[in-house]
């Protein structure tokens, strides 16, 4: 009984690990040690966003998609269109917005369908992977104590971010 207890929780944190919950709290990391990250840095590290949205004449969003090939885990779909039933596996996209007021990052959002078997977000985790293994010099220090089941709290924006111009003017 005790060796059996303890492969369960010496093996835990390696199965955690193992379904996701390791990406996913990377991906909350860089939602905080990204912040104040100069836009030429973001770039360097995430590559070319996918969309630009203007705000004003200060504020913008630079939205990212990433579309993986392969989310793992089994599928078995019954004849007759009966329906099925899938194990495993994780989400199958995530969408990156990340907020730039004067040229630097203030926020970092994550949607669609990006949870792991286990935490949320770690889809997202391979649009900020290049800039959490290299950090550029304008991010902040990583936060350890970033969890892999939620999302830290949104820093207070500044009116310049919050501002949207009226394109029909």
């Amino acid at each position: 009984m005790k060796r059996t207890a303890t492969v369960l929780i010496l093996g835990l944190p390696l199965g955690l690990g193992g379904c996701g919950y390791g990406a996913s709290k990377m991906a909350h990391q860089a939602q905080i040690s990204m912040i104040g990250m100069s836009e030429a840095d973001l770039q360097a590290c995430a590559g070319p966003a996918d969309k630009t949205i203007a705000l004003n004449d200060k504020a913008h969003i630079l939205n990212y998609v990433y579309k993986p090939s392969a989310t793992g885990g089994f599928t078995l779909d019954l004849p007759l269109s009966l329906g099925g039933v899938s194990l495993g596996g994780s989400g199958t996209y995530c969408s990156m917005n990340v907020r730039i007021v004067d040229h630097k990052v203030t926020e970092l959002h994550y949607t669609g369908d990006d949870d792991k078997s286990i935490g949320n977000d770690g889809v997202c985790t391979a649009m900020v992977r290049g800039c959490m293994r290299q950090p550029e010099p304008t991010m902040g220090p990583l936060d350890d104590k970033a969890s892999g089941f939620h999302s830290p709290s949104v820093p207070p924006q500044t009116t310049q971010a919050e501002t949207i111009t009226d394109s029909k003017k």
